[in-house]
């Protein structure tokens, strides 16, 4: 069956092409937010992982055909790195403790994930993408992998190079800014899906103030990740709100820097699919 069928209701989609690596039809996934905890859907099509948001405006529909979306939300599905969701699987499996460096575990035992059977549907590209942060030894056929503090160190200094070169191509206003300022930036996108110890590990490489990028991920506005895959969705409270006739609806008001900043991520990862 086709990840779009079973779905309540017609809805819109904006979703990166993967015609190119393959035919696949992809598949729904529910996992785990690397930084919530909380159930997070994801859609994988031709190895490639896209992580599904929900966005809504108020007073909007969408024309479908014959189909009217009255609501005017849609979704939106975004490529991310494997590595970002994986990271606390990985992380758990080695059972770390004080200055024992943990245990080597198959790929196999890492992603079985109690109450996620989501994460089994990873097994063809968890093994390729995470020798980039772990340790592996083989013995025989078999491959055992354990998370290595370093590699992940190198892994987020290159992610967070990569990012701030490429925002700063896309404004030229953004790329005279001072490089303390664009560093803060990146890391505070990509602390959307890393643990504070990671961060803390990664800003001191870095040298700069985690408090800065702490407060920059506060002030960033962001999509919410959905959390079902049926394509059921909770209302949002502006729904509920109504206002007088022949009244225009006030917009809510949004950080200029941080929508500047989520807008150029946007761009940003778009541009490098392309």
């Amino acid at each position: 069956m086709a990840w779009w069928e079973g779905f309540d209701e017609i809805r819109l989609l904006i979703a990166a092409d993967t015609a190119e690596t393959g035919n696949d039809v992809g598949q729904l996934l529910s996992l785990r937010h690397p930084k919530s905890g909380n159930s997070m859907c994801c859609l994988l099509v031709n190895g490639v992982l896209q992580e599904l948001n929900w966005f809504k405006q108020s007073y909007t529909s969408w024309f479908l055909g014959d189909y009217v979306a009255e609501d005017g939300g849609l979704y939106t599905a975004t490529p991310v790195d494997p590595v970002f969701i994986l990271l606390p699987i990985f992380e758990e499996a080695r059972m770390k403790k004080g200055d024992d460096p943990g245990k080597f575990r198959l790929v196999d035992e890492i992603i079985f994930v109690e109450g996620y059977t989501g994460y089994q549907k990873l097994l063809s590209i968890a093994e390729n993408c995470m020798q980039a942060v772990c340790e592996i030894k083989e013995i025989g056929s078999s491959k055992f992998f354990r998370l290595d503090d370093s590699k992940v160190l190198a892994w987020m200094y290159h992610k967070v190079c990569q990012l701030k070169q490429t925002l700063s191509t896309l404004d030229n206003n953004y790329a005279a800014r001072e490089e303390k300022d664009r560093l803060i930036d990146a890391v505070s996108i990509l602390g959307e899906y890393l643990d504070e110890p990671w961060l803390k590990l990664l800003s001191h490489r870095l040298r700069i103030d985690l408090t800065e990028a702490t407060r920059k991920m506060s002030d960033i506005e962001i999509l919410p990740s959905t959390t079902e895959c049926n394509g059921s969705q909770e209302k949002s409270k502006s729904d509920n709100k109504t206002t007088r006739p022949g009244r225009q609806a006030k917009k809510p008001k949004v950080e200029t820097e941080s929508h500047n900043i989520r807008e150029m991520f946007t761009r940003a990862s778009s541009r490098r699919k392309k």
